[in-house]
């Protein structure tokens, strides 16, 4: 697919607007989203099938007499398609009850740089260039140990690019690459299967090291076999960046959302100024994140992203906004309205949340730990609770720590608590930083921990 240029893709957004003022509205906002993404897939065992996606579309926002209307379309070529769906959207806004929060769309600024975010040789790969990374991935996982089997996994580049326009003023474009490849594998010997062990690598810039990942997921299967039952106690743990995302993004991010705090939804709501972590925690939202993963000169309203102080040495700075939540409190947003490319509205996420690292290797971590549990994945952390920090969740696989060192396996375990005693009891923080999805973190150790045994 040939993008479109930064040129049309601009004055696209910008005719899209002039049409709804045009046509009734007050005020009007286009996002036009462009992406281009192949696929290698991997299905047990063998390099299964090669996908390339390409999408692109224009989603409109008008606001009439404080009634918000929105529609889309993925025909871009086609005027009359476009205007079709202005129309669309004004009708929708002329349904739609009138908020009385509303206090305009965003007002222009100018866009930060950012660094690492694209790579011309990520957009110039060949699906057999792909192959052949996945290939390297496969191969190291089954040299690593006969008993290690993968299950799947991939290798994936993307280039997107986004523009915007409203109709006060606010007119940008970005484009970025992404690049990734993951393998998931089992354990086998005898009867015995372990959970399903995961690594992965993903970078803006074409970096990575897929045979690492597969010797990575290979070492994790194995060390994995032999799991042991544990007893139930209060222990050490360290959270390993996977655990830790999928931890805090159904408790910890949500309740900084502003509108999670609007809403009451938040344990956090009222607590700017008080300690809810341990001194040893400070965390940024950090848009401009150098190669973030989240990184972009400005978010799906057309707002500059920037850094935000969320944690500091544990004492709550900060909630994070978008251009509504920001004005129903007389504030600037903080460059956080996040949308599903072209076929959504904005709302309030978070972009690289970022906990700065310790010092420590992570064998130091685990040295220090001396007793406890070393926890990779969770599942079932999509049940917690933001409002009150609750969460109980399966984790698997996870590693017993004894005398500083890693035991052996455990298996069945369950971890219960509330993510504000999670983080009031950090003791320490490992230098080996990472970004997943929105997170970039190195390994934690939390002290007192409920760890459920079977």
């Amino acid at each position: 697919m040939a993008a479109l240029n930064q040129e049309k893709t601009v004055e696209l957004a910008e005719k899209t607007v002039d049409f709804a003022l045009k046509k009734g509205a007050d005020e009007a906002e286009a996002f036009v989203y462009q992406g281009l993404t192949t696929n290698i897939s991997i299905e047990r065992g063998q390099i299964a099938k090669s996908a390339r996606i390409i999408d692109h579309g224009l989603g409109i926002r008008v606001i009439l007499n404080k009634a918000v209307g929105f529609s889309y379309t993925n025909i871009l070529k086609s005027g009359e398609a476009v205007e079709e769906t202005v129309l669309k959207a004004i009708k929708s806004a002329k349904a739609s009850k009138p908020d009385k929060e509303w206090r305009g769309l965003p007002t222009k600024n100018s866009f930060p740089s950012v660094k690492d975010t694209y790579d011309n040789k990520i957009f110039e790969l060949h699906p057999e260039d792909l192959v052949k990374a996945a290939s390297i991935m496969l191969d190291a996982a089954e040299k690593t140990d006969k008993r290690v089997f993968p299950i799947e996994g991939g290798v994936g580049v993307s280039h997107l690019s986004k523009a915007i326009a409203n109709s006060n003023g606010v007119q940008g474009f970005d484009r970025g690459t992404f690049v990734e490849c993951s393998l998931a594998t089992v354990g086998r010997e005898g009867s015995e299967v372990t959970p399903v062990c995961f690594e992965f690598n993903a970078e803006r810039k074409y970096d990575i090291n897929p045979e690492w990942v597969g010797r990575e997921a290979a070492r994790l299967a194995v060390s994995a076999l032999k799991a042991k039952k544990i007893e139930t106690k209060s222990t050490n743990v360290i959270f390993t960046q996977f655990a830790l995302q999928q931890l805090l993004y159904y408790t910890l991010i949500n309740a900084v959302k502003a509108d999670y705090v609007q809403r009451n939804q938040s344990a956090l709501k009222d607590k700017i100024g008080e300690k809810v972590a341990s001194e040893k925690v400070t965390i940024y939202d950090d848009g401009l994140f150098k190669g973030g993963l989240r990184t972009w000169r400005f978010d799906g309203e057309g707002v500059p992203q920037q850094k935000t102080l969320i944690i500091e040495k544990g004492i709550l700075r900060n909630f994070i906004y978008d251009n509504y939540t920001a004005r129903r409190e007389e504030r600037e947003s903080t460059g956080n309205a996040s949308r599903a490319g072209y076929l959504s509205t904005p709302n309030v996420e978070a972009t690289n949340f970022h906990f700065l690292p310790g010092k420590q290797s992570q064998e130091e971590l685990i040295n220090n730990a001396k007793e406890g549990l070393l926890v990779y994945y969770l599942q079932g952390a999509h049940s917690s609770n933001p409002a009150s920090g609750e969460f109980s969740v399966v984790a698997t696989p996870a590693w017993v720590i004894k005398n500083g060192e890693i035991a052996y396996a455990a298996r069945g375990v369950m971890l219960a608590g509330n993510i504000f005693d999670v983080l009031m009891n950090v003791s320490a923080l490992a230098n080996n930083e990472r970004k997943i999805g929105q997170l970039v973190a190195p390994w934690i150790l939390v002290e007192n921990v409920k760890v459920i045994g079977k």
